[in-house]
């Protein structure tokens, strides 16, 4: 994400999420798990893609429940563009649960109680309005059972950090 929405969904996590659960940054997913032995080469491929994309427009367009934690809802098309770029590398290689086609989201709150999810929509939705939303980039990052380690990011043509 851009710098600005950055802060402002890494703030809503702290805040929100269960801190012993809070080990990544704020963070849309693209994909949940390639093969490791392919970083290098998802490396390269995200590397040509960012150096010829913009970055693709998006919004936020609600937030909405996930049961136990609350997460906002966002539309681009155009990062879905992007995310098929890669699915179509790595046919063949892609988990069950990557093969479909991802609901686009931020998750803020997970892992809680339903009140604690309820009382925390209801408070995030007085204030929602749908607006635009900066994607900067992709990252990649491995899962240490827990806490994550970032391999990579590379940032869309035209942004800067």
């Amino acid at each position: 994400m851009g710098a600005a929405d950055q802060l402002t969904f890494n703030n809503l996590r702290a805040a929100h999420f269960p801190p012993e659960r809070n080990h990544i940054s704020a963070h849309i997913t693209l994909f949940h798990q390639l093969p490791p032995s392919c970083l290098d080469e998802l490396d390269r491929l995200i590397r040509r893609i960012a150096a010829d994309t913009p970055p693709p427009a998006a919004s936020l367009r609600e937030i909405y429940s996930l049961g136990g934690g609350v997460a906002y809802r966002i539309d681009s098309e155009a990062l879905l563009a992007v995310r098929a770029r890669i699915a179509d590398h790595f046919t063949g290689m892609l988990t069950l649960q990557d093969q479909g086609t991802p609901r686009l989201h931020i998750t803020v709150q997970n892992k809680v109680t339903s009140g604690e999810a309820r009382a925390l929509l209801a408070e995030l939705a007085v204030d929602f309005q749908p607006r635009a939303l900066k994607i900067a980039g992709l990252a990649a990052h491995h899962y240490l059972g827990g806490p994550w380690q970032p391999a990579f990011a590379h940032n869309f043509r035209g942004v800067r950090t």
